[in-house]
């Protein structure tokens, strides 16, 4: 089946629970209503060969309503088709379904965006933080969050005073050579600090 037909198809299926579509570059980003995101994903996956879930991001539109948006990335191994599918979710209520039972690949992005954008997944698994410490009681990607980070009152976990915005323990130089010569090396003065082994 070609793109046009699959989008047609979906279309069809979908007319009163499109918000809006886009176009750009080639790529078509449905916008649909967030109650019908489980009825979407199984059409998607079962009837128009979505077999692959590439991504799922979430925006922060810090100052509008609904503020936040996910955002999935399904391609058709099969047809070579990609779609963009958007949900816009409001501050009051920062939930929608679950699509893990559907693409088990959603299980890590829902968790992320959870422990990152404080965007829960309903009838998720194992909702838990993937990147921050459980008890943390901020959500970093939110717009709120200051780029100088805030203190933490758990030195055994993390920095006890304001993360260093150096880099981390990696750092790159600006130069002109190629990818290949500039990848990231350690960090000079963690080198510093590191007990060199003796050879042999």
């Amino acid at each position: 089946m070609s793109s046009p037909e699959l989008l047609t198809l979906f279309r069809e299926r979908f007319a009163p629970k499109i918000i809006d579509e886009r176009q750009f570059r080639g790529e078509t980003t449905f916008v649909s209503d967030a109650a019908a995101l489980r009825e979407i994903a199984r059409f998607c996956r079962d009837q128009l060969s979505f077999d692959y879930l590439l991504d799922i991001t979430s925006v922060d539109n810090f100052g509008d309503e609904p503020r936040f948006e996910i955002v999935y990335e399904l391609f058709s191994m099969n047809a070579t088709v990609h779609l963009r599918l958007k949900l816009r979710v409001s501050e009051d209520d920062p939930s929608v379904d679950t699509v893990s039972d559907i693409w088990p690949t959603a299980n890590w992005h829902e968790r992320e965006i959870w422990d990152m954008m404080g965007l829960r997944f309903k009838g998720h698994p194992d909702l838990r933080r993937i990147l921050m410490w459980e008890g943390y009681p901020y959500f970093p990607l939110r717009k709120e969050f200051p780029l100088e980070g805030k203190p933490s009152e758990m030195p055994d976990v993390a920095f006890s005073s304001i993360a260093p915005m150096e880099g981390g323990p990696f750092v790159t130089q600006p130069s002109t050579a190629t990818s290949k010569d500039r990848e990231p090396r350690a960090h000079p003065a963690i080198e510093e600090e590191v007990p060199q082994l003796p050879d042999g």
